[in-house]
């Protein structure tokens, strides 16, 4: 299973909106067959490691990171892909969480016969597919905010000049953040003072070439927060491709669209409608939303309770006391304080990397 779970990482970058999974096909000992999921609409990874397997999968064991789909999607069922082959045992990581699936596949493949174990390193299954999950469990995306700050907690200088903060290394791992997510998100201020694009940079993407080409050919969906369209359309955002605009009205959608991009009108309060925002992508499909702006937005999404996962890198460097904040949250009182705890921390070049996701109470 810790083999399946490493084939399936290879498609961290391209599976989307399908969820990333590996298979093993074991006979006898001996390991023959070995399959991951690279596109929606391409082969899971069962029948990829069925075809490496041929006649030598019957009687064999399949350990898949996800269990098998029963359903017809783009492609046939995996269920009846694995008991057509004659495989004697399945052992699943985890059930999925698809309406459409939740436990079916397993019930095929013991109505055919077939043992069936599930449960093994699911914690390590579920971790490789947190958006995934999330989106079919309630519809909503994975939310994660990336942010840089100096040793004193500034993100920007007064005038908003922040590049660069962080070095070379810890940029680059950004735009693997960026490539394996299905949206990246940003406001408008982001878009003015720093002239941002949004893209995965190639010349950046330090990843293996194979799985860099996959990545680059399912760009994430950028999208910019803009309730009063202050970011006109010949800034570098929209002259990199095709942008979502979520704003308070659709007051110049033509305009938009004509351009090649899409107006997302969604009011609440004077400000562009967060919550309505996740379920509107969620319901596009959107697995991972990788929020990057400023600590106006990214304090919205934290004050909001929408944040999942904050990947906050940290660089040596001092800012000053007159510099931006890590995020606009307005706290009064030590018990109004957001604990957050450490899920990973390590040094990336010569800056630190700290994921820590917000404890539930």
């Amino acid at each position: 299973m810790a083999r399946a779970l490493q084939l399936a990482r290879q498609g961290l970058y391209s599976t989307h909106p399908n969820p990333r999974v590996g298979c093993v096909i074991v006979r006898d000992g001996q390991v023959v067959g070995e399959g991951w999921h690279q596109r929606a609409g391409e082969p899971h990874a069962e029948v990829h490691a069925l075809r490496m397997a041929g006649d030598r999968a019957h009687g064999a064991t399949a350990y898949v990171t996800l269990e098998p789909c029963s359903h017809h999607g783009r492609t046939p069922p995996c269920a009846d892909a694995l008991v057509k082959a004659g495989v004697s045992r399945v052992v699943a990581a985890m059930q999925d969480p698809n309406p459409e699936v939740g436990g079916r596949g397993l019930q095929r493949l013991r109505d055919a016969g077939i043992d069936v174990v599930c449960g093994v390193l699911e914690a390590e299954a579920r971790e490789l597919n947190p958006g995934f999950i999330k989106r079919m469990e309630g519809g909503l995306p994975f939310v994660r905010v990336k942010l840089a700050m100096s040793l004193d907690g500034r993100t920007a200088m007064a005038s908003g000049e922040s590049q660069w903060i962080t070095g070379p290394a810890a940029r680059a791992d950004v735009q693997a953040l960026r490539a394996r997510s299905s949206v990246v998100l940003t406001g408008a201020d982001t878009v003015l003072i720093d002239g941002a694009r949004l893209t995965v940079r190639a010349e950046e993407l330090r990843l293996e070439p194979s799985l860099a080409a996959l990545a680059l050919q399912r760009p994430p969906l950028r999208v910019l927060v803009d309730g009063r369209l202050r970011v006109p359309l010949d800034a570098p955002f929209f002259q990199a491709g095709p942008a979502l605009v979520a704003t308070l009205d659709d007051t110049g959608a033509a305009r938009y669209r004509a351009a090649g991009h899409e107006l997302l009108a969604l009011a609440g309060h004077e400000r562009v409608d967060l919550p309505a925002l996740l379920a509107a992508l969620g319901a596009r499909g959107a697995n991972e939303v990788l929020v990057e702006a400023g600590p106006l937005l990214a304090g919205a999404f934290a004050a909001q309770g929408l944040v999942d996962e904050y990947r906050i890198y940290v660089a040596a460097k001092l800012l000053g006391s007159s510099a931006r904040p890590l995020l606009e949250l307005p706290l009064e009182r030590m018990a109004e304080a957001r604990e957050l705890r450490i899920v990973d921390l390590r040094a990336v070049g010569d800056d630190w990397r700290i994921t820590a996701r917000p404890v539930a109470h």
